[in-house]
């Protein structure tokens, strides 16, 4: 059996040391669609060292953004990168990330779900420094082919809508070369750059990173409806719905809750096709 779930839950945790500055805060803050206008005074918070705030979501980078592949060279499993899926993608918050960091990120599998003919990894990885925890970080990774071996179906997060029009609604264009941006942050996935390689994958051509526009999301809910203030978030999930192309334009749905903003992302170009679904971004 190429996952082998109580061996994988059960094995020690792999520790790794992240550091980062602020070249690393302003690549990533443009890699998910900031510094559009470039002198507009809330997007130098993002772009200008000596403005600089950190997005909750840079979390999903530190170090490279090595800790989900390095997560699959774990005891109990044994499964090819070809047959996973990034699901979806939550971060919780313990203190405001700052501009220049080290960090201790230790990563393993906290579950292992059977759905079938899927098997569900939840790869968490927490973060501290000398001064305590950062941020915790969990990634649900989808096995094509890996279920079926008598486990827990896990807990079901979907999230039923507001019954009413969204508070707000926004509009992100992707550029043309946003993924070629926004890879230079650690993910070098040949998916999201050589066209020959997203056709074997069975694209027509490169797609976004997920975790693009996981970012790009989290920034417009940070500029809409909470205040450009970082600091409010606690916490922020989503499962990933369907592919973005570069070059089309995101349709960023908010309805303003008690406790947090509830989200819905749709590509605009393609007759709202679903993006990301079920995401909520919890605020303080």
């Amino acid at each position: 059996m190429p996952i082998d779930a109580a061996r994988a839950v059960a094995a020690e945790p792999r520790s790794t040391t992240v550091t980062w500055d602020h070249k690393d805060i302003q690549l990533y803050h443009l890699g998910v669609g900031a510094g559009r206008p470039a002198t507009d005074p809330d997007e130098l918070r993002y772009t200008l060292e000596s403005r600089l705030h950190v997005l909750p979501s840079f979390a999903t980078v530190a170090g490279a953004g090595k800790g989900v592949v390095g997560g699959l060279d774990l005891p109990g499993l044994d499964i090819r990168l070809a047959s996973v899926l990034h699901g979806g993608q939550r971060v919780e918050l313990h203190r405001p990330i700052p501009v220049t960091g080290t960090a201790t990120a230790t990563s393993r599998i906290a579950a292992v779900y059977d759905k079938g003919k899927a098997a569900i990894l939840v790869l968490r990885t927490e973060a501290a420094d000398d001064d305590g925890p950062l941020w915790t970080s969990d990634a649900q990774l989808f096995v094509r082919g890996e279920g079926g071996f008598g486990g827990e179906r896990g807990p079901s997060e979907r999230l039923d809508l507001p019954d009413r029009a969204p508070d707000r609604t926004v509009e992100r264009h992707i550029r043309e070369d946003q993924a070629l941006l926004y890879r230079l942050s650690g993910d070098l996935n040949p998916l999201h750059a050589d066209p020959d390689f997203a056709k074997l994958a069975g694209f027509d051509r490169p797609i976004l990173h997920g975790l693009c526009t996981y970012g790009t999301t989290l920034k417009a809910v940070i500029d809409t409806l909470l205040g450009g203030d970082v600091t409010r978030v606690r916490s922020y999930r989503t499962r990933f719905a369907g592919v973005v192309f570069p070059g089309e334009t995101l349709r960023i749905r908010m309805w303003d809750l008690p406790g947090g903003v509830q989200v819905v992302v749709t590509a605009a170009d393609r007759d709202d096709a679903p993006v990301l679904a079920d995401t909520l971004v919890e605020t303080v």
